[in-house]
């Protein structure tokens, strides 16, 4: 085996829920007025802890979000979570891979815990995921591209760092990754090669990455 520990992002990696997740999130800022595309979004905020939401959209405008702004974003992500989506095409061939093989696999996602679990639950990945292998940026309280959250699943998992391999699909994973001084592997299906900067190595395709692993 390559490594002692497969660290995966969840939002994109495992379940198809960025497309969802921007969409609406582009949309809710533009009806609170701040102008967003669907293509602002993804650049600006995808694999970020809401947070940066926040953070940016004060930067950019002098002004807060609403103080429920978190509880009515995550009620509009999570119905339509119920309703559409789907895991990442591959991931549980991965997973099955990785059991088959004794590999031993968590997740660390800048969502929450409701997020996550909603999402499993929906699409069939909490049968992969117990409670000891899921770590939130709620955990830490410093998202991505800070390393506190790759570094802390590592020491839960009893793993060294530089024995450990992300699974990413944002930049600003990519940037904890490579903080944390784990190798990344950079999947490209949604974000071009070019953003994803420093990866150890990028794949297009599940498919390819149990031969990337073990």
């Amino acid at each position: 085996m390559r490594y002692d520990l497969v660290i995966f992002d969840n939002d994109g990696v495992l379940v198809d829920s960025e497309p969802l997740s921007n969409t609406i999130l582009a949309a809710y800022l533009t009806e609170l007025g701040h102008p967003t595309t669907y293509e602002d979004s993804l650049r600006d905020y995808m694999g970020a802890a809401v947070h940066r939401v926040h953070d940016l959209v004060l930067e950019r405008s002098g002004q807060r979000l609403p103080a429920d702004f978190d509880e009515a974003f995550h009620a509009r992500v999570f119905a339509a979570f119920e309703r559409e989506l789907e895991p990442v095409a591959g991931a549980v061939d991965v997973l099955e891979k990785l059991v088959a093989a004794g590999v031993p696999y968590c997740l660390a996602s800048s969502g929450s815990h409701e997020r996550i679990r909603v999402g499993h639950r929906r699409t069939g990945l909490d049968r992969w995921f117990d409670d000891e292998r899921i770590f939130s940026s709620e955990d830490v309280g410093k998202g991505k591209p800070a390393p506190d959250l790759f570094l802390y699943a590592a020491e839960r998992m009893g793993v060294a760092p530089g024995k450990c391999v992300v699974v990413e699909d944002s930049p600003l994973g990519v940037q904890a990754a490579l903080a944390a001084g784990m190798d990344v592997l950079g999947f490209t299906a949604m974000t071009p090669a070019e953003r994803l900067v420093g990866a150890t190595e990028l794949f297009g395709d599940m498919g390819e990455l149990a031969d990337l692993l073990v």
